[in-house]
C-alpha cells in the first residue's frame, strides 16, 4: 500500500489530534477508578472524511496511545489495557465499523449520514473494549472491586457509553459535514 503525501498530511492532522487530546484532561475524562474518553472521535471523523486506510491509522495511534497512557499515569483498572487485544484492537476496529456503516447508507441528511456511523463508531469502542475487559478480566475485576465484573462493566456501559456516543454524534455531524461540503 503506497501512500500519498495529502494521505500522510491527513493521517498527521488527525494524529496529532488524537495526541493533543490524549495528553490533556479532554481525552480521557478520569471519573473514579475509570475515564470517558473523546479520543475516539478523531477515528470516526477521519472514516467518515479521510477514508478507511487514514482512519485505520488513527485507530491504531489511538490504541497505542491508550496502552502507553495506561502505563505511564495507571489507574486500579490500568492492567486490563496492557493487553493490547483490549487497549488496541477495539480501537482499530472504530475505522472499520464507522467506515463500513457509512459507506453503505445512502441519505444525504447529515444526521443519518454522520451521525448513524459516529454512534456506531462509539459503540464499537465501548462494546468493543469492556467486551474484551470483560472476557480477559472478569475474575480480576471482581477480586479488586468487590463487585460482579458484569455489574460493574454494566455501571459504565450505562454511564460512559451515551456520553461518548452523545458527543460523538454532534461533532461527527457538525465536523463531518464542514469538512466534506468543501471538498465537493
Amino acid at each position: 500500500m503506497k501512500l500519498s503525501t495529502k494521505d500522510l498530511t491527513k493521517i498527521g492532522v488527525f494524529g496529532a489530534l488524537t495526541i493533543v487530546l490524549g495528553l490533556t484532561p479532554l481525552g480521557m475524562i478520569p471519573i473514579g477508578p475509570v475515564r470517558i474518553t473523546t479520543l475516539h472521535i478523531p477515528t470516526i471523523i477521519a472514516a467518515l472524511t479521510a477514508g478507511p486506510v487514514i482512519s485505520l491509522f488513527v485507530g491504531l495511534l489511538f490504541g497505542l496511545f491508550s496502552l502507553i497512557n495506561n502505563i505511564i499515569s495507571p489507574t486500579i483498572l490500568s492492567f486490563m489495557f496492557y493487553n493490547p487485544l483490549v487497549s488496541v484492537v477495539p480501537r482499530v476496529l472504530i475505522a472499520v465499523v464507522t467506515y463500513q456503516v457509512y459507506k453503505r447508507l445512502k441519505s444525504t441528511n447529515p444526521v443519518i449520514k454522520y451521525g448513524i456511523p459516529a454512534i456506531l463508531g462509539s459503540l464499537m469502542n465501548t462494546v468493543g473494549v469492556l467486551g474484551m475487559a470483560y472476557v480477559f478480566y472478569a475474575s480480576q475485576i471482581e477480586k479488586l472491586l468487590h463487585i460482579k465484573a458484569s455489574v460493574f462493566i454494566g455501571g459504565l456501559v450505562a454511564t460512559n457509553m451515551p456520553f461518548e456516543m452523545a458527543l460523538s454524534f454532534v461533532l461527527s455531524i457538525v465536523i463531518a459535514k464542514a469538512m466534506n461540503s468543501k471538498r465537493h
